[in-house]
């Protein structure tokens, strides 16, 4: 998609150029695509940020929650917007992922308008690019020591049953000493601790255990890990297993 236009089932993107953005590293193309929230008090405000060169931070495309859509980035470009993230072994995920902002303060659902674009926009991405539902994340997957976005609110269910994420499916528990293993298969990087990888899961598949007091995985958590671990390894496509 040029910038700013749209495909045949595409939203319409208001162009508005961020210079904060880079050639994609190593002749990279993207196979992450990531979402976030603004965690700020408007989408014009979010805008305004993603696009001063003294903030230093971009993404490709912003969403309102009246459903308005923004693009900052060509999505043949490395925008700024992933950190020091990583999944499986994807270290630079700036160069590997197309980032998407969805205006919300992390308190509360997302609209539905919001949601109807995001559900068009990422389509239309995933195609364009091959990105499959298991290669879909959250700034929380990627960095689970320091980002909680999209937040607990935001209905990745949703995205699983049109097809543009995975939800786990019941399977039996696995042994609680697995957990490292099992993270790693699905692509929580060994960097991060137990708590902190346990609480990215919590909020992408079970947001109502989130706070839990004693911050040890529970059978439901090695469930959805030994589910997660064994349909869709991380990089199992790219290694061509």
């Amino acid at each position: 998609m040029q910038p700013g236009g749209s495909t045949a089932d595409g939203p319409d993107a208001i162009w508005q150029p961020s210079p904060n953005f880079s050639a994609r590293r190593d002749g990279a193309r993207p196979d992450i695509l990531l979402l976030h929230y603004t965690n700020m008090a408007t989408a014009g405000a979010a805008a305004a940020r993603l696009c001063d060169p003294a903030a230093g931070v971009s993404c490709h495309y912003l969403i309102a929650e009246d459903g308005r859509l923004w693009q900052f980035v060509d999505e043949a470009q490395r925008a700024w917007h992933a950190g020091q993230g990583c999944w499986g072994d994807a270290g630079d995920v700036n160069s590997r992922s197309i980032g998407i902002e969805l205006a919300n303060r992390g308190d509360h659902p997302f609209p539905e308008p919001q949601m109807r674009v995001l559900e068009r926009l990422m389509r239309c991405i995933m195609a364009r690019w091959q990105i499959t539902p298991a290669r879909v994340l959250g700034h929380s997957d990627i960095a689970p020591d320091r980002k909680d976005d999209p937040g607990p609110h935001f209905d990745w269910r949703r995205l699983a049953l049109c097809g543009l994420a995975i939800w786990p499916e019941p399977a039996p528990a696995a042994d609680t000493t697995d957990f490292r293993a099992l993270a790693g298969q699905v692509g929580y990087g060994a960097e991060f601790s137990d708590a902190d990888i346990l609480a990215a899961l919590r909020l992408r598949w079970r947001p109502w255990a989130c706070g839990r007091a004693d911050g040890l995985p529970e059978a439901e958590d090695m469930a959805i890990l030994s589910d997660i671990a064994a349909r869709f390894a991380v990089d199992r496509d790219r290694r061509g297993a």
